[in-house]
């Protein structure tokens, strides 16, 4: 058979152009092969956010289903263990949650940033402002405070300090870590515990009138239990009588004098600021000042961060650069009170005054209430 170059080219060329799609195909997929493992390096290398946010969530779930499974408080109109301030707090808890995802890539590019034990704490007391207080606080950058209420010294103190400290937020050197718990104020046992974790711990008390704060808790529990008898039923014992219930947690939390025996056993009245809950609404940036200079921090929250909302009938929050809407509480906040009798109102006035000249002359404050 003769050879042709017609028949060769025919055989040859076919084979040519197959040789440059495999090379073509190789380098392709080596080209995609290193553009996987790149991006895998890469996200590899990268801070998981996500993780501490979502970490932060499952340590409060935890001290929430530990708290839900308490038995049941001796006062059963105040539990706090219901829901009373639970949705509270958990907006509170997603608001510290964004700040802190906000400020995420800072904390890991600060590694002298550490979880401290708080040296200071807001004790108390229940309905007297504590929350309005922490928010106002939490605009000072040398403040780093706890959003949800740890119940540690009065409800998980067997968990151990460990753990308490675990629930607190990073600090660097020079700010402040913080706290509020307003059921710490009394609970018999906080103060011995509260000076054996340490002697220098600052401790703030906001205090409002007793009977409004009586009544403002009242108004809390009936929100949530429509169907309880009236606040003229239980704050007596016998009506005709007008014998007063003092078992009744809404009377005996403003009965202020008696619970600070306890806490001045153990901290001298130097270590305690008495905050009014009626100053902190009139004159919000006055009454700052005093918590800034008593915590020894520089006075950065002033009347410039605050915008009163008439509605609500207290201060909301505003940041002084830019035009941002101003940041009320949250709306179980400034509820309509419910009519109460006057001579109720009255006999239980007559009740706290002997109490509340013994708070004036221990504090050496005049509050006002009489």
């Amino acid at each position: 058979m003769e050879y042709s170059p017609i028949l060769h080219n025919l055989y040859v060329v076919p084979s040519s152009h197959a040789k440059n799609k495999v090379f073509v195909f190789c380098i392709m997929l080596s080209l995609w092969v290193y553009m996987i493992y790149c991006c895998v390096g890469y996200c590899s290398t990268m801070p998981n956010l996500a993780y501490g946010s979502v970490n932060r969530h499952e340590k409060y779930s935890e001290v929430d289903n530990k708290e839900s499974s308490l038995g049941a408080s001796r006062d059963l109109l105040n539990n706090e263990n219901d829901l009373d301030s639970r949705g509270e707090e958990w907006d509170e808890i997603r608001g510290e949650a964004k700040a802190l995802d906000d400020n995420a890539m800072s904390g890991f590019l600060n590694e002298s940033e550490s979880k401290k034990l708080p040296q200071a704490i807001i004790i108390g007391v229940k309905k007297g402002g504590t929350r309005a207080l922490l928010e106002f606080l939490r605009l000072h950058p040398d403040i780093r405070a706890v959003g949800a209420e740890p119940h540690f010294f009065d409800r998980n103190y067997d968990k151990g300090l460990k753990w308490y400290r675990e629930l607190m937020p990073k600090s660097s050197e020079g700010q402040l870590t913080m706290e509020k718990t307003p059921s710490y104020y009394v609970t018999k046992e906080v103060p011995a515990r509260i000076y054996t974790m340490s002697k220098d711990t600052k401790l703030i008390v906001v205090v409002r009138d007793p009977v409004t704060r009586a009544i403002s808790d009242y108004t809390q529990t009936r929100s949530k239990k429509p169907d309880i008898l009236s606040f003229e039923s239980l704050t007596f014992k016998n009506m005709s009588a007008g014998l007063i219930d003092t078992t009744w947690s809404a009377v005996q939390i403003g009965m202020y004098a008696k619970h600070l025996e306890h806490w001045l056993q153990y901290f001298p009245t130097e270590q305690l600021l008495f905050v009014s809950g009626e100053r902190l609404i009139s004159d919000p940036a006055g009454e700052m000042a005093r918590v800034q200079d008593f915590l020894g921090l520089r006075r950065v929250v002033t009347e410039k961060h605050f915008h009163f909302n008439p509605a609500k009938g207290f201060p909301c929050l505003k940041r002084p650069e830019g035009n941002s809407k101003p940041h009320c509480l949250g709306k179980t906040k400034g509820r309509t009170h419910p009519n109460i009798d006057p001579e109720v109102v009255q006999r239980l006035r007559d009740f706290y005054k002997p109490f509340n000249s013994k708070f004036y002359q221990m504090t050496g404050h005049d509050f006002g209430w009489d």
